[in-house]
């Protein structure tokens, strides 16, 4: 069984692009060598920056031979349609078989398919592949139709087996496949041929080229550390940078660079971020003080001085960036020392969303909200406003313009050298947090009432004017959002009505906004009259079109507030459903099932998600106990019959059951397990102990079961079947004081 080894080798091919391109190249290849009728035993992707290389262990020498047989149309079908099925077999007449069945005679075909040399089926795979690989971005050089991510310069297909090798011979736009590849491009610039892909390997490493993508990061992360550790430093850890920086170079040789001193008390972030967007560098710190005092640079060749020239060229390039980042930095801390108020004043001319006003009404928004929700969280109102008001001010600052990465971070910094309290100056950094499921929440009560107020206008905001995530689309992130609150409110042990905070935010983006669009009309066309009658020198003639305006406007006016707050009350009633299925989703991960959070959301309060939270964690504690799901299958019994019943009788059965009535033990022994449940339950609900109140219902199991035994509910008696339904509709009410187990599958 031969081995295929294929390069696609080419100008560089941008780092971000290597990994997806060596899997696209790996299942497009295999998927169409399984469809030809050629399977394999194992199949590996590298890549490097010049090239795409598949290597496909023990594939079949050639396909199997098909014998396909194919039923016809009936003897004596029309000749239009025998026709058509003879082109389709690629048959003649003479070779259809007549075949007696239960419908009469019919043809049969047997369509024999020889099987095909693998060089042959690997030509045309990898020809349909080159001519149409998922580039994200792709170019056209010299005059053909071809496309690559780079001008592609060489193809490599061969078949090895214990024979020898053999090139496939294929062409793609002028270039022909062969059994030659390149090494590095300075060190080693020369063909040469391979005859396997271990020889292909060696050779290449001979050559300069380190092929797997994996041996080259850790090869640079080992030299980094080695080097770091020699002068006492440590390397800061970034694996996305790591695995970037070895998308860059074939044969990586590892150089650690002095920063000069005037930039050494430059914020570590800064010198990091820099470095890093700028240069591809590695950050390299002192342990002891936390400061970036060197960096890691990774070379593509090795040079006579040992890279001292590499270097060299590149601390002169770094101390021109960090020059940058150091005017920067000195220019906002001025600002921000003299009046931070004008970052946020500039906010003014940036909009947040044509919808939504500017940045600097979003930010009123949220310092109203934060005053609002401060208490919730145990936070001072006018603290949390202060806070809420400085928090995006970093969002004007040269330095963010130039690295949006570190917002809310310069603004950290730039608070605390304005001379504000360390508490507020931590909630311009982590108001955004949670970023994600794995990111940590904030505790500080400043930084939680400025985060819940901050995701909460963003949610209620683009809920007000219909911009809600549809699919997998999300441009705004909401879902992201409705998790950070989810998470800042149970991590932090929060409680608030959603409904009431919701609708007064989604009522500012509403009608407020309706309102304020109406009220500058009405200042337009005031204006506009008083200037008309000045002109014509009538300033004390009666308005008669301001009059006539105002009273338009009054007339419609109470007709369109009616609507707006329909429209409003229904958004945020829509909003909350959003955020119960992110709850569902959140929830799951725990082990919770989406029907047990269901049966609790149809309960009262359901828009306090701390409580929700707690109750659906209690139910899904006693459901997996066998008492638990014991007592919602009889639960369901009960409620399956009691709604039967009434549907048939046309009647309520709640209005009390008579223990005087009962006939058997089980029957008064449930009379009294249902009072001492309800005493219980009603306790517990009004402290929300929900464990004990599920434990005071799961204790019903054993009297509802034996009821359900010992007695026909739907007896002849008349009195003892109305009776018995009423105790039935007295199991509903005590069940369902805790949660609608009707809800809960299974």
């Amino acid at each position: 069984m031969p081995d295929l080894l294929i390069e696609l080798f080419s100008e560089e091919i941008p780092a971000r692009m290597q990994t997806r391109a060596g899997e696209d190249l790996k299942k497009r290849i295999t998927d169409g060598l399984v469809e030809a009728g050629l399977t394999y035993a194992g199949a590996a992707s590298l890549t490097t920056p010049r090239r795409l290389t598949l290597a496909v262990e023990g594939l079949l020498a050639e396909s199997p031979s098909i014998r396909e047989e194919r039923k016809g149309p009936k003897v004596g079908a029309p000749d239009k349609a025998i026709e058509g099925f003879l082109r389709g077999a690629g048959l003649t007449r003479d070779q259809l078989e007549e075949r007696e069945t239960p419908k009469g005679a019919v043809y049969f075909a047997m369509i024999e398919k020889p099987g095909r040399p693998a060089a042959d089926i690997v030509a045309d795979v990898l020809e349909a592949t080159i001519r149409n690989f998922p580039w994200p971005k792709s170019m056209r050089w010299g005059s053909g139709p071809m496309r690559w991510v780079r001008p592609l310069h060489s193809i490599l297909c061969l078949l090895s087996d214990e024979a020898g090798a053999q090139v496939v011979p294929l062409e793609v736009e002028g270039i022909k496949s062969g059994d030659t590849t390149e090494g590095h491009r300075f060190m080693a610039p020369n063909r040469f041929s391979v005859t396997s892909f271990e020889d292909y390997a060696a050779k290449l490493k001979r050559a300069f080229v380190v092929l797997s993508p994996e041996e080259r990061a850790e090869h640079i992360w080992n030299d980094a550390q080695n080097m770091a550790f020699a002068a006492g430093l440590e390397v800061v850890d970034d694996k996305g940078l790591l695995a970037e920086v070895a998308g860059l170079v074939e044969w990586p040789v590892v150089l650690m660079g002095q920063i000069d001193e005037e930039f050494l008390e430059l914020p570590p972030e800064v010198l990091q971020t820099s470095m890093k967007e700028h240069q591809k560098f590695f950050s390299v710190k002192n342990p002891k003080t936390g400061r970036i005092e060197r960096f890691i640079t990774v070379a593509n060749r090795e040079t006579a001085d040992n890279g001292a020239t590499i270097l060299a060229g590149n601390q002169k390039v770094l101390s021109a960036r960090l020059a940058d980042a150091k005017f920067f930095w000195e220019n906002d801390l001025r600002v921000a020392k003299s009046d931070m108020t004008q970052w946020t004043r500039a906010l003014e001319n940036v909009t947040f969303h044509n919808k939504l006003g500017t940045q600097a009404e979003r930010i009123n928004r949220i310092a109203a909200l934060a005053r609002e929700l401060a208490p919730i969280a145990g936070a001072e109102p006018a603290v949390a406003e202060k806070a809420a008001r400085l928090a995006k001010a970093d969002l004007s600052s040269e330095m963010v313009y130039e690295f949006p990465e570190l917002q809310g971070l310069m603004g950290r910094y730039y608070i605390e050298a304005a001379g504000e309290d360390a508490a507020v100056a931590a909630v311009a950094q982590e108001h955004y947090s949670p970023l994600g499921p794995s990111d940590d929440v904030p505790t500080a009560p400043l930084s939680v009432t400025v985060a819940l107020a901050d995701k909460l206008d963003t949610l209620t905001g683009f809920w007000a004017i219909d911009e809600k995530p549809t699919g997998s689309k999300d441009p705004f992130a909401l879902r992201r959002a409705a998790l950070g609150v989810i998470r800042l409110v149970l991590e932090n042990n929060l409680r608030f009505g959603f409904l009431s905070t919701a609708w007064k935010c989604v009522k500012k983006c509403g009608t407020d906004r309706e309102l304020e669009h109406l009220e500058k009309i009405f200042r337009n066309q005031i204006q506009a009259d008083a200037d008309t009658l000045k002109r014509f020198g009538l300033e004390g003639l009666p308005k008669e079109g301001v009059k006539d305006f105002f009273a338009d406007l009054q007339s419609n006016l109470q007709e369109n507030l009616k609507e707006w707050i329909v429209r409003d009350h229904a958004t945020t009633r829509d909003l909350l459903s959003f955020f119960h299925d992110r709850l569902k989703t959140f929830l799951r991960d725990e082990g919770i099932r989406h029907d047990i959070i269901d049966a609790c959301i149809a309960m009262d309060g359901n828009d306090d998600l701390n409580l929700l939270v707690k109750r659906a964690r209690a139910l899904n504690a006693v459901i997996a106990t066998e008492d638990g799901e014991n007592l919602v299958q009889g639960f369901k019994r009960a409620n399956n019959i009691l709604s039967q019943a009434e549907e048939k009788d046309g009647v309520e059965y709640s209005y009390g059951a008579d223990v005087k009535f009962a006939e058997t033990d089980s029957e008064k022994a449930l009379f009294a397990a249902l009072d001492q449940a309800q005493a219980q339950i009603g306790t517990a609900l009004a402290s929300e102990d929900f464990p004990a109140a599920m434990t005071a219902m799961s204790a019903l199991r054993g009297p509802v079961d034996a009821f359900f035994e010992d007695v026909q509910v739907n007896t002849d008696n008349d009195i003892l079947r109305r009776n018995r339904l009423n105790l039935l509709s007295q199991i509903r009410k005590v069940c369902s004081s805790v949660a609608d187990l009707a809800r809960i599958e299974g």
